[in-house]
Formats: structure tokens, sequence, C-alpha cells
């Protein structure tokens, strides 16, 4: 299972926007946009777990760069998460 960062999406792209957007290059396990726990709005990024490598990559290849509801999108392997202190 390949985990995929999607960063600089626009506020108006969601879950199924981006499931959609790389559906087109293989299966899609899950695609999340990550939201703000205050005011519910996207944060502007968020993640897509294809089971398939080479599709992943595919997708990474040409999807990166490109417009996701007018947007340039940057689309990269994720970096595993780093344990960060909890903010109070």
């Amino acid at each position: 299972m390949k985990n995929i960062y999607v960063g600089n999406l626009a506020y108006s792209v969601s879950d199924d926007d981006l499931q959609e957007a790389f559906a087109a290059f293989g299966e899609v396990a899950r695609a999340k946009v990550i939201m703000d726990r205050d005011t519910g709005r996207s944060k502007g990024f968020g993640f897509v777990e294809m089971p398939n490598d080479a599709e992943a990559q595919s997708a990474i290849d040409g999807l990166n760069e490109q417009p996701i509801n007018g947007r340039n999108v940057r689309v990269n392997e994720a970096r595993p998460r780093e344990d960060r202190p909890r903010r109070f």
C-alpha cells in the first residue's frame, strides 16, 4: 500500500474529487482531504492510498503540478508521520 501526499489543494476539493482524480491511474483504497478541526474547512492538503505501487507511481508522475479544481497540486510519496508533542 503506497501512501501519497497531495498538497496545494483548492479549499473546494472534496474526498470524492481526490478519489476521482487518482482513480484515472488505478485502484484507490482511500482518499482523504484533511480538515481543520475548529473551522471544518480544508487545510489544503490530503492523502491518497493506492494498493498497487506501479499505479501509485504513475499517479504521482501524472498528477504532480497538474490542476485539480483549478489549482496545480504537489503530489509525492508521503513521509512517515513524525511524533510531535501535543499542543494544548
